[in-house]
Order: C-alpha cells, then sequence, then structure tokens
C-alpha cells in the first residue's frame, strides 16, 4: 500500500523543503531485495506509464512558448547505467544529481520560475526481508510564473506519484 508520509527529519531534502512551498512524500513497502537507492530511482523513471511521458511532452511544448526549458521525458534515464556509477552534478534523466548514497538519492532541476527538489530514500521495512521507499519531492517557486505554472501542475503530480510507486512492485 502506498500512504502520504511526513518528510524524514535526517532526509537530505529536508533543508530544502524548509523554503517550498509544494511538499509531497509517499511511501511503499516492497520486498528488500538490497537495492540501492538509486537502483530505485532508476527502475521508478524507466517504469513510468507512457501517458505520463506524453504529458511531459506536453508540458515541454507548452513551457516551450513561455521560454522555459524543455525537460525531455520522465523515461529519459540511461538503462545500461551501473546505478552506483551516476556522480555528483550528472544527468539522471530530467534532473541533475546532488547526492547518491546507498540510502538516498537527491536531485534537482531548476529554471528560472522554480527549482524542483526529489529525494528518494531507502530505509529498513515494518518486517524482516522488506524495505521501504520514499519519494518526496518539494518546490520553491521564484515568481508568479512559478506560481501560475504549479496551480495544474501540483495536482498532477500528487496523482503520478503513487501511480509511478506501484510500479515497482513489478
Amino acid at each position: 500500500m502506498i500512504q502520504a508520509a511526513t518528510i524524514p527529519a535526517h532526509s537530505l531534502i529536508q533543508p530544502y523543503a524548509a523554503r517550498a512551498g509544494f511538499r509531497h512524500c509517499q511511501v511503499i513497502t516492497l520486498d528488500d531485495r538490497g537495492l540501492p537507492a538509486m537502483a530505485h530511482f532508476l527502475r521508478l523513471m524507466r517504469r513510468m506509464p507512457g501517458w505520463i511521458d506524453s504529458l511531459m511532452v506536453l508540458r515541454n511544448r507548452l513551457v516551450n512558448l513561455l521560454g522555459l526549458k524543455d525537460l525531455g521525458r520522465l523515461t529519459g534515464v540511461d538503462a545500461a547505467r551501473s546505478p552506483d556509477s551516476y556522480q555528483p552534478g550528472e544527468r539522471v534523466g530530467i534532473f541533475t544529481l546532488v547526492t547518491n548514497t546507498d540510502d538516498e538519492v537527491l536531485l534537482v532541476d531548476s529554471d528560472r520560475h522554480l527549482d524542483v527538489h526529489i529525494a528518494l530514500m531507502r530505509r529498513p521495512g515494518p518486517q524482516p526481508g522488506q524495505c521501504q521507499v520514499l519519494v518526496t519531492t518539494v518546490v520553491r517557486t521564484h515568481n508568479l510564473l512559478g506560481r501560475l505554472y504549479m496551480l495544474p501542475v501540483a495536482p498532477f503530480h500528487r496523482l503520478i506519484t503513487p501511480i509511478a510507486l506501484r510500479r515497482l512492485r513489478d
């Protein structure tokens, strides 16, 4: 089951959450395969439903008219790369990697209208042989354009995150 969660106090995203206007954290319990956080993040992105990727294509076309950058597709991660090969400063799909540890990855995308930080944390589950995966997104807007942008995006984000997390079970 996927549930809303509180952003863990020791999460790498916590300093950014304090300044954000949008905060969203969801958790899923999985069988623990010993995968590092980055492996879970890459699986999450690669398994994004096609209709969500299509929404990103539409988003990119619309925001291009406003002079904002084209982020590409959510599924645009390198399937051949090892999770531990990613280094801070490198692109991981549409995001730039800030930190990559076994238990948590922190990524960011910044544009003139807002900053988006996303963290995926892996922690022990409630039962032996389980782990929990938490996905936290925080957004700090910079101006009116950022606030207007988030009006339609925030509800979609709340819908998309649980759908994406469910696909980690496969």
